[in-house]
């Protein structure tokens, strides 16, 4: 069998990129910074997770290795066995501007952005009022409120009630290029927050706005808010052949996991499951590759990283994730069959421990491995795109535009 795995770890960097100075990220560091509080004893959480960092799988594939490359030192914990790692390691610069989760995907899957996105500024307000007033306008709406940069479970927190009051959707951004919409799923209506985000994906075509989310909440202000799983993208199509569009043309089959359907804009992303949290998201990918054909390739983004943890600032809970996938590696081990190749990356940073609550400009790892699959160090990758090309060549698929295989 000759099938793929494709499994990006959200926001699980391992170190500046070579222009992280550019978007004030100079020395920010995911997986490094998290190792460090937690062998300081730092990154303790009664009931969920203390001590050292404990990846004992992503250590033996060489992700200590591939963060040494990237940083020029392995982290406390990820020091490879004596006997050498048991999988091809090594790690990855994005040539895409910006830090961006659909730039990231894109890249990956072999196609480079060669033009940055567009960004709101870090003003009151942030949205150019004719954008504003349109969106108003055609969705009907009583106005809107936020109107500037926020954490979302910050500006929720204190929004939410009046949101409540006025029927007045929360409306926000960050240094990504984002545009981002919260409302209640019950009172404001879920359908209700789909068809505004709608409008507002294309009235932000102009400004070249990466995503638009809906971001729906329950909840009450006596009680609090919390955010529900029915969170969606509204992406704009990459602009070229991605893998997954040869893979699809190849006629191959394709399963896309989690948010990859969204960050593609549903574009050649075959079967689309979405079941929800990481955990969730491994059955899915793991089930489909038990039935993937000769050839197929099974794609899958594990978002809790970065949502849960990353944007807020989280080292426990982000160690406790990182251990939590690293003792499932086992049974993605036993998943592949001989021929099979599994590859294990990230699309950008969200260094918990560094400030504010964005995304970091950092390197992603390459760890690659399967059944028979020799083990050596890939180096440094000048682009994303190298992980596309690999994945075309190894499925036996036309060469991609962008990328050199390994």
């Amino acid at each position: 069998m000759v099938r793929a795995l494709l499994i990006v770890l959200d926001s699980v960097g391992i170190g500046g990129a070579p222009d992280a100075a550019r978007y004030g990220d100079a020395g920010a560091d995911t997986v490094g910074h998290i190792a460090a509080r937690c062998a300081e004893g730092r990154g303790d959480r009664e009931g969920l997770r203390r001590g050292p960092l404990r990846l004992p799988n992503l250590a033996a594939l060489g992700l200590g290795l591939a963060a040494q490359g990237a940083t020029g030192r392995i982290p406390p914990g990820l020091e490879p066995p004596e006997s050498g790692p048991r999988g091809s390691h090594g790690h990855a610069v994005e040539t895409a501007a910006g830090k961006d989760t659909p730039s990231g995907h894109w890249e990956i899957a072999g196609l480079p952005l060669t033009e940055p996105w567009g960004h709101f500024p870090d003003l009151l307000p942030s949205f150019p009022p004719e954008l504003t007033a349109a969106l108003v306008a055609e969705a009907g709406l009583p106005g809107i409120l936020g109107d500037r940069h926020a954490s979302g479970t910050a500006i929720v927190d204190e929004l939410g009630a009046e949101h409540l009051r006025t029927g007045k959707p929360i409306c926000y951004t960050s240094a990504d290029s984002v545009f981002q919409i919260a409302a209640h799923e019950e009172t404001f209506g879920l359908q209700r927050l789909y068809d505004l985000c709608g409008i507002a994906r294309r009235l932000c075509d102009p400004y070249r706005v990466g995503r638009v989310i809906a971001r729906p909440f329950i909840g009450s202000a006596e009680q609090g808010f919390r955010r529900t799983g029915n969170r969606k993208d509204f992406s704009v199509a990459p602009p070229g052949p991605t893998l997954l569009d040869i893979a699809v043309g190849d006629g191959r089959a394709v399963v896309s996991v989690g948010k990859i359907g969204d960050i593609f804009a549903h574009r050649a992303t075959g079967t689309e499951l979405k079941p929800g949290r990481n955990g969730a998201c491994l059955d899915a990918a793991l089930a489909a590759m038990a039935d993937l054909p000769e050839g197929g390739l099974v794609f899958v983004n594990l978002v809790d990283f970065d949502t849960d943890h990353g944007h807020r600032r989280d080292v426990p809970g982000y160690a406790a994730e990182l251990e939590a996938f690293d003792a499932r590696l086992p049974e993605i081990e036993a998943a592949l069959q001989p021929g099979d190749l599994c590859l294990v990356t990230a699309d950008h940073g969200n260094d918990p421990t560094w400030t504010g609550t964005e995304h970091t400009r950092e390197q992603v790892p390459i760890l690659a491995f399967g059944p028979g699959l020799p083990a050596r160090a890939l180096g440094c990758r000048e682009s994303f795109s190298d992980i596309g090309a690999s994945v075309a060549r190894h499925l036996g698929l036309p060469a991609l535009e962008y990328g050199k295989p390994w």
